[in-house]
Formats: C-alpha cells, structure tokens, sequence
C-alpha cells in the first residue's frame, strides 16, 4: 500500500540553506554545503495567483491563471554569520587568539543577494505518520527583504527573514513537498 498523501504539519525542528553555485539551462543544479539556520521559529510559503479574465458579449467568455509569485519566510532565533554570507555578497573573517578572539562579517556598499535553497521540517511525527517526518524544499530562493538584524531593550531578538523563490532555469523545478515514512535529517552535503 503506498504511503498516504495527506498529513497534518506539527511544528518545524530544522532547517538549513543552500548556496545556488549555478543553475545552468538543461543541466542540472549544484549546491554547496548546508548551513543551519539556528533556532528556526517557522516557515511559511505563500504565493499570488495572477487571473486574466477574456470579456465580450457582455459577459465573461474565459480565464487562466497563473502562479506569478511565490515568497518564504523564515525567522530564526540565533544570528548566524555563516547564513548572512549565503545570503548576501559579504564576508566573514575571524581573527585573534583566546582570550580576544573575533568573527566579523561584514557587508560593503553594492553588495548583492544571492540564489540558495532553503529546507525546513517537522520533528519526528510532525506529520501523521509515527516515526515520519515533512520536509518542504524551496529551490531556488533569493532574498526579498534585508534580514531584521539588531538588539531589543530586555527581550531577545529573532532573526526575520524573507525570501522571493523563482524555478530553477535548469529543471522548472519550484517546491517540494515531501512525506517520509521514517523520519530523516535533512542533509548537509549538496544535493541537487
């Protein structure tokens, strides 16, 4: 019997992004090594549908539809430097020896965002099956807002995120949505 194609979503455990190291027409893509977006509070898709409608007659003769965009967002609890590299043109350098040890990243003038794969998932039985797990995969994701950085008088502060996700050029591929049986992590090394 195969596996159900209907599950409730409970909660979000992980999620790690991408960098998009090319996307070649009729080829296929290439990432590199996943990095883990800390503390992940939540991911949520939403997308516009753009309707064409053809009058005449004084009436409504036809439709279509189209998906015209899709969006992700993603805050996490912890600032990672790694994630704001992979999003952004910027670098990080680390400097120092024990006790002054330093990580600095920095952003300079006409930087640029760049393409990454995003993945996030349920815990171990976030979805209907014992054991299983739902993993949704954003392809090819470029950021849309600059991340919500900075302190907040007596709380912490979550990391916002926000991204505009478009097909890959190689396959047309957008999102994935997958139900596993067994629950499994969500890898670190690249994969198409």
């Amino acid at each position: 019997m195969p596996i159900s194609r209907v599950t409730k979503l409970y909660a979000v455990e992980d999620a790690k992004i991408f960098p998009l190291l090319s996307d070649p027409e009729g080829g296929a893509p290439a990432y590199g090594v996943g990095i883990d977006v800390p503390g992940i509070k939540s991911m949520e898709i939403s997308g516009d549908v753009e309707i064409k409608e053809l009058r005449g007659d004084n009436g409504l003769l036809d439709s279509d539809a189209a998906i015209s965009n899709i969006t992700v967002s993603y805050p996490h609890a912890k600032l990672s430097l790694d994630v704001l590299k992979t999003l952004i043109v910027s670098t990080v350098t680390d400097s120092g020896t024990t006790p002054a040890q330093k990580s600095k990243w920095s952003l300079k003038q006409g930087a640029k965002p760049l393409p990454y794969k995003l993945v996030g998932k349920t815990p171990t039985s976030g979805g209907d099956l014992i054991g299983g797990d739902v993993h949704f995969s954003l392809l090819k994701c470029v950021m849309s807002s600059f991340p919500g950085l900075g302190l907040a008088e007596e709380d912490y502060r979550t990391i916002e995120n926000e991204a505009r996700c478009v097909p890959l050029i190689s396959t047309g591929d957008w999102i994935d949505v997958e139900i596993n049986e067994t629950a499994i992590a969500i890898p670190t090394a690249a994969t198409p």
